[in-house]
């Protein structure tokens, strides 16, 4: 093949090809498709801008709600029955995912002598008494009679302000059904607990909300669970 000009001749059989430079009209191709596609594009409709902006939000709000009904409960302590642990006023966090309580957790739940009356009113006490065992409260102190029979002292130096009501008519046996849980606020002479409910002694584990977790206001305090372990 021999070149001549814009032309290649073959030397054999006498063809001819003609070189064709494309390039520069391949890029104008290009081009009108790019600006076809631009032109073309439709703007976004009202509807389209609206869903854009409220989606966000419609999607936070579901998330909220979702944390504050499933996961997590929010109280405000309107009485001094948690002194000092809680004072009146503070706000606190329960951890609804929470179930099963454990003796010295604090937990939210349905006060049951007005749950019994169709009405819901929440209560933060701490839990003393756990399914199966005799909580005996006698002389200002609170023992607790386990299946095995033996009678344990609970030492509840770390939380409660003053006496567990000695020798008045909160002291007794209760014996707390399964399921159930008998508590107590920490301020053991100002608190409406198991002691003095009319309906029922003990909570019923559906009445309960969620486990006390932290305070958030005024401070940020965090709640550990009281091991009585010696």
């Amino acid at each position: 093949m021999k070149q001549d000009g814009e032309r290649y001749v073959c030397e054999n059989c006498g063809a001819v090809a003609v070189k064709v430079d494309n390039t520069e009209e391949l890029a104008k191709q290009d081009s009108d498709k790019t600006t076809q596609k631009v032109k073309t594009k439709k703007p976004k409709s009202k509807a389209q801008e609206m869903l854009e902006f409220f989606l966000p939000i419609i999607i936070a709000l579901l998330v909220a709600l979702f944390l504050k009904h499933c996961v997590f409960a929010n109280a405000v302590v309107p009485t001094g029955s948690m002194l000092n642990t809680i004072q009146e006023g503070d706000r606190v966090i329960a951890s609804r995912l929470v179930k099963e309580p454990e003796r010295g957790d604090i937990f939210i739940f349905k006060y049951p002598d007005d749950y019994a009356k169709g009405k819901t009113t929440y209560y933060v006490k701490r839990v003393i008494g756990l399914p199966g065992e005799t909580v005996t409260i006698t002389g200002g102190q609170v023992y607790i009679t386990g299946s095995d029979g033996k009678a344990k002292m609970l030492d509840e130096t770390s939380y409660v302000v003053g006496t567990t009501y000695e020798g008045n008519h909160a002291d007794g046996v209760y014996k707390v059904p399964e399921n159930c849980y008998f508590v107590m606020g920490d301020n053991r002479e100002d608190s409406g607990d198991s002691r003095y409910w009319s309906t029922t002694n003990y909570v019923d584990k559906d009445l309960l909300v969620g486990k006390v977790m932290f305070r958030y206001y005024p401070s940020i305090q965090k709640y550990e669970t009281i091991s009585y372990d010696k």
